[in-house]
């Protein structure tokens, strides 16, 4: 229990710089910019699917906690967000490095992770801007002020605080409960589930990684160092995997449909990916 504890507290504060900085470069949009700026990020946005998911690669759950609540408060769009969750692979990057894999294999790995994100990011994006002809929501980074109660003319700096520490308590006490899960299923449990399935084996790695946890990147990743799953598996559920940025979409964002269809849209393009991957034999 003890070990458990001390897990949740590390995976849990490492996301505090990111939390504030986020908040705190949310309130300086909504405070300290002109029209002319905000309307300049919105624009910006038809690019954003490239940026995050570069940005994305960086090995840290953080990064798509970050992009969930910019999501949340319309500052980047819906494509840019499934391009971060894509390509983020939390803490794959580091567990590579210190098994010394090749760096061929870890740029291919990332490569592939980048290159789905990045497509289907603009895909996403393109055939919401169809579908909606031209029509941009009028939401704004204030509506997270005014859920939370935060009189933001206070001062940005005790605004973004207040955010943050709401945050980070929910996440504290979801990753909690969730590692005490994992505990009592056990890792070579879940390790069984995947051993030898070409088809099936992405199909329950995206459900591992889908668990809003940073341990679902380690558990694959490792499975896959030890030969235990394919390539085209850990990738399948690296994909779907974002770290606590799932958790903190449906605490954040409005709408638990829309929050659901987001969640299924990255398990499909992350299984499907997975399986096309595992059928064509791409090798790494």
């Amino acid at each position: 229990m003890l070990e458990i504890i001390e897990d949740t507290l590390i995976d849990s504060i490492k996301l505090l710089p990111f939390l504030f900085i986020t908040y705190l470069i949310m309130e300086y949009i909504e405070h300290k910019t002109k029209d002319k700026t905000k309307e300049a990020i919105k624009k910006s946005g038809k690019f954003g699917p490239l940026i995050g998911g570069v940005l994305g690669i960086v090995p840290q759950c953080g990064f798509s906690v970050s992009a969930t609540n910019l999501y949340a408060a319309r500052v980047i769009t819906l494509g840019t967000l499934i391009a971060v969750y894509l390509s983020t692979s939390d803490e794959m990057l580091p567990i590579f490095i210190s098994e010394a894999v090749t760096v061929t294999t870890i740029l291919k790995i990332l490569g592939v992770k980048l290159l789905i994100g990045v497509v289907a990011g603009f895909i996403i994006d393109f055939v919401i801007r169809l579908v909606n002809k031209g029509k941009q929501e009028e939401e704004k980074i204030i509506d997270l002020c005014e859920k939370d109660h935060c009189h933001c003319e206070n001062g940005i700096v005790k605004s973004a605080l207040k955010h943050t520490i709401n945050i980070f308590i929910f996440i504290l006490l979801f990753t909690f409960i969730l590692n005490i899960i994992i505990y009592l299923i056990g890792e070579e449990t879940i390790a069984g589930f995947l051993t030898n399935q070409p088809i099936l084996g992405p199909v329950i790695a995206g459900i591992i990684g889908l668990i809003p946890n940073c341990a679902s990147s380690v558990l694959l990743t490792q499975m896959y160092l030890e030969n235990v799953i394919s390539a085209a598996t850990m990738i399948s559920g690296l994909l779907v995997g974002a770290g606590v940025g799932l958790a903190v979409l449906f605490k954040t964002n409005k709408g638990i449909k829309q929050n659901l269809k987001i969640t299924a849209l990255l398990y499909v393009i992350g299984v499907v990916s997975g399986i096309l991957i595992e059928l064509i034999g791409i090798q790494f």
